[in-house]
């Protein structure tokens, strides 16, 4: 076991990370247990798969250890970025100040930062896999995935002895024939990303250095990547704070909602709304997505 120590920079809590409804989107593999984050994913130079459970301090400072083979400074910054703690905070409330809407909700559910995916190879495959199916059939395709072809990572935590599979890396989903509960097309999807992720052209930092146009169509010549699925990977895979997710109909609708206009706002008006959120126009969409889900329970967890 290995310890790794993540210091975020402006205001975080890990109980917020962990308990806000809808926090973990189907298929991100962090399970929330009293007092840490559990997560299991490939390691993203794709040579092992870690287990890292992550508890905060009194002073806000993350301490994790760390189970598995794979390069800690990678691990880290998967944990990291899966937190949005990569990120410098310390502008985030006053966001709230600037925008009474998104000050009532950061009042109401807490400054929560967004709770991403572990790399940009596993959003793609979950919304894949997700495309037309329920989260809950998405959570278990993905388990089923792991059981099937994830590296066995053994844990000792809490005196007990556990061994975890997480998602499977993409050399392993590169070689898949069939996936049972998973329609052909999908699978043949899947083996393409894989491919993609292993020639480097789902990498997470490379995309989210890029432009964001340039990266939306960089994603968009992936199989199963449209135009809506773009956007999430970029989003929610690679983390890019700054952001707006124009294709999600859901935050669309949440704007329309807390905002009280008469209409769901187009282009134009969201994003003349969305400019008091800078820099952390992801962060505040997020935010008022998942209330609106909170609000709305029958609401489906996609655009």
């Amino acid at each position: 076991m290995r310890h790794l120590t993540i210091e975020p920079r402006g205001p975080f809590d890990l109980a917020t990370a962990r308990d806000f409804a809808g926090g973990f989107p189907a298929g991100i593999g962090a399970t929330a247990t009293a007092e840490s984050i559990l997560m299991t994913f490939p390691v993203e130079d794709w040579s092992s798969s870690a287990v890292v459970e992550l508890r905060q301090d009194a002073d806000g400072i993350l301490h994790g250890e760390v189970w598995g083979d794979g390069d800690l400074d990678v691990i880290g910054r998967q944990a990291a970025r899966s937190l949005a703690v990569d990120h410098d905070g310390t502008g985030w409330p006053e966001v709230g100040r600037r925008d009474p809407v998104i000050g009532a909700l950061q009042d109401r559910h807490g400054l929560l930062r967004p709770v991403c995916f572990f790399s940009a190879y596993e959003a793609a495959t979950s919304f894949v896999i997700g495309q037309r199916i329920s989260m809950t059939q998405t959570r278990r395709i993905k388990d089923r995935l792991a059981a099937m072809a994830g590296d066995p990572v053994a844990v000792a935590t809490g005196g007990e002895q556990r061994t975890f599979r997480p998602f499977p890396r993409p050399q392993a989903v590169a070689e898949l024939a069939e996936v049972p509960g998973l329609a052909a097309v999908k699978v043949e999807r899947l083996r393409g990303l894989a491919r993609a992720a292993l020639d480097g052209r789902l990498d997470t930092e490379r995309l989210r250095a890029l432009p964001v146009d340039e990266a939306l169509s960089a994603l968009r010549t992936l199989p199963g990547i449209g135009e809506w699925t773009a956007s999430g990977v970029l989003a929610r895979g690679c983390g890019v704070a700054d952001m707006i997710t124009l294709p999600d109909r859901i935050s669309r609708d949440a704007v329309r909602h807390f905002y009280g206009l008469a209409e769901v706002p187009d282009d134009e008006a969201w994003l003349a709304i969305a400019e008091a959120w800078r820099p952390y126009r992801m962060w505040a969409t997020v935010l008022l997505h998942l209330a609106w889900r909170r609000e709305q329970p029958g609401v489906s967890g996609r655009g």
